[in-house]
Formats: C-alpha cells, structure tokens, sequence
C-alpha cells in the first residue's frame, strides 16, 4: 500500500512539475532583455524580427517567441564607415518589410548631435538574417533639418514617413512631423509638422545647462497604429531623462488628408505613463506588433525599473498585450511589473 501511495505521489508531482514547465514555457515577464532603448518589432512568416539601440552598429535579432529574445540569434548587420556624417551614435533602428524588400531605418551623426539626420539600409533577401544590407543614403525633405526616429507606413497604397525633428537650426523643441514618400528610401512632399509640445505633461523638459540649453520640449518616437477606420501616431513625450517621458496619441481617420495638421486630433492627457506602485518609470519609445495569429495587438516599449534613472543603460525592452475602447481608440493600460506573469502572444 505504500509503495502504491508513493507511486501515486511521484506520479502527481511529476505532472506538477510539467505543468509548471508548460505554464512557464506559455509564459514570460518583462524585461525581456537587461538593456535595450527604443525596441522595435514586428512579426512576419513565423519569427519576430527585433532591434533596438546600439549606437555604433545595427543589430538584429530573430526568434518565435519573443519571450525568447536573451537566447536568439542575433546579427550585426552593418556597422558604419568611419569618418561620415552618419558614423556615430546610431539611435532608434526600425526594420520594415515593404513592397517586397527589407529596410532598416535609423538615425545617426558624425558625433555632433547638431548633425543628426534619418538613414536608411535595403536588403532583397527574404530573409534579413542572410543577404546583403545595402546603404540607400539619407532620408530628407528639403529642408534637411535635424530628424531622428523615423517611422514609415503604408495607408491607401501611398507612403508616409512620420519623425521627429527641429523646427530650424536650434535644439530646444522637437515636433513630429509627417511627409509622402515615393519609394521607401525617397521623401517626395514638404514636411508638415503636425505636433508639439502643446500640454504640460508634455513639458518635462530642464537639464543642466549646457551650451546655454536650460529646457527642452520634446515629442519623439512617433509610431502608426492602424484599426479600422481609424489611424494613430502614438508618440513620445517630455525628456526620456526625466521620469514623466509618457506616451501622448494623435488620431485620424483613414480618409483624412494625413498631410493636413487640422486632421489629427491630440489627446490632452498621456495614453500611457509611469507606474510607481509597478516599479515601472519613464516608459516610452515604443512600437506595435501583432501576434502570431494575427488576433492581438501588443506594445513594445522601454522604461527604467527606478526613479531617476534617466536615458542610460537602465532602460530595458518590455512587452505587453493592449485591446481597444469602444469608441476605436487603443488602450494600453498600465505599464505591468516585472514580477507579473504574462501569456505569451498567441
């Protein structure tokens, strides 16, 4: 009878031990990697193509599942020439699949930030892991001003590249601004700024003085986000070395002149922002991806896991599933804990 009780015990916490292992093995919780500043991902024939932040190089990382992200194969792609306009500080890469061909956007300088302009890489391959990263050049318009993080979509079979820049030659303001594109690396309209800093959640801004720089307003980081009849650009807002850098959101519908400023409507309050009580600060910069099966929509983004932790290496990639009001608009939530369990895309 004991050894039939004992067997029967064994018997039970081997089947626990493997629904533990299957609940784990559904599961994750953030972050998904130590550091990581701007993450970028999307979902494209089974596997997750992600990015982030380098600063001297482009890298690329390839999974499916992006629980999995401190385990995946990763990939220098490019590293820069040395002694160019676009050598240094490398931020916010993004990599898109358009009109059959893979890019890689980025923002980069010759380590003057003054000098910060969008770039741009194609690559034929199927596969970005494999083939050949090619150098298409600069992304302007025609002003050429200071730009940084560039996002492009597709609405209505017309390209747009959305980003954030300088009104003219002086840091102290950055606003997102909106232009066509005729091809994926060729900006073919005047920019057309369509956001500031119109809030005071979106004022965040004093830093040690430097250069006679006391302040700065900045909206950066702008993301499309597509539902419906209904278009966003989810952008970020305050300086990412302050702990209120918050998420604002911009609406529009899909028949609306994009190019025309009147057709996107600011919300006045953050759609996402610090949770204290989550140990979750100054998230921020993020990007969308759908899950496998096409059925749910999740935010990438960064934060820092304490106060004061600014624009450093603090900052961490996390993940988190959203859903939609009934009015269409998306709603993020709270940023969730580090020590809550959360089921993996599906």
């Amino acid at each position: 009878m004991n050894k039939i009780v004992l067997a029967l015990g064994l018997a039970i916490l081997s089947w626990g031990t493997g629904c533990a292992q299957a609940v784990d093995k559904a599961s994750f919780s953030n972050p998904l990697l130590p550091y990581g500043a701007d993450p970028y991902s999307i979902y494209k024939d089974g596997y997750y193509y992600y990015t982030h932040t380098m600063g001297n190089r482009l890298v690329l990382w390839k999974t499916a599942n992006l629980a999995n992200l401190k385990t995946a194969e990763s990939k220098t792609i490019w590293t820069p020439p040395v002694g160019t306009n676009y050598s240094k500080e490398l931020w916010a890469p993004e990599i898109h699949y358009l009109r059959g061909k893979w890019y890689m956007y980025f923002a980069a300088d010759n380590g003057d930030n003054e000098n910060h302009r969008m770039y741009v890489l194609e690559n034929a391959n199927q596969n970005p892991m494999e083939g050949e990263w090619t150098f298409k050049g600069q992304v302007a318009d025609e002003s050429n001003k200071w730009a940084i993080d560039g996002d492009v979509f597709e609405l209505n079979k017309q390209l747009y590249i959305i980003w954030s820049g300088w009104e003219g030659d002086v840091n102290g303001q950055q606003n997102i601004y909106i232009a066509q594109m005729n091809n994926p690396w060729t900006i073919s309209s005047k920019r057309v700024k369509i956001s500031g800093s119109d809030f005071d959640w979106e004022k965040y801004g004093d830093v040690n003085e430097k250069n006679g720089l006391k302040h700065v307003n900045v909206n950066e980081g702008p993301q499309f986000l597509q539902h419906g009849n209904k278009v966003f650009i989810v952008y970020s807002a305050s300086g990412c070395w302050t702990d209120f850098y918050a998420l604002g959101m911009l609406s529009a519908t899909t028949q609306s002149n994009l190019l025309d400023a009147t057709s996107w409507k600011k919300s006045p309050v953050p759609v996402f922002k610090q949770a204290p009580a989550n140990k979750v600060f100054a998230p921020g910069h993020n990007s969308f991806f759908k899950s496998p099966n096409g059925k749910e929509d999740w935010i990438l983004y960064h934060a820092n896991a304490e106060a004061g932790q600014g624009c450093g290496h603090f900052r961490s990639p996390r993940a988190q599933r959203f859903t939609w009001n009934a009015d269409g608009t998306p709603n993020f939530g709270t940023p969730v804990a580090t020590t809550e369990l959360l089921a993996l895309p599906k």
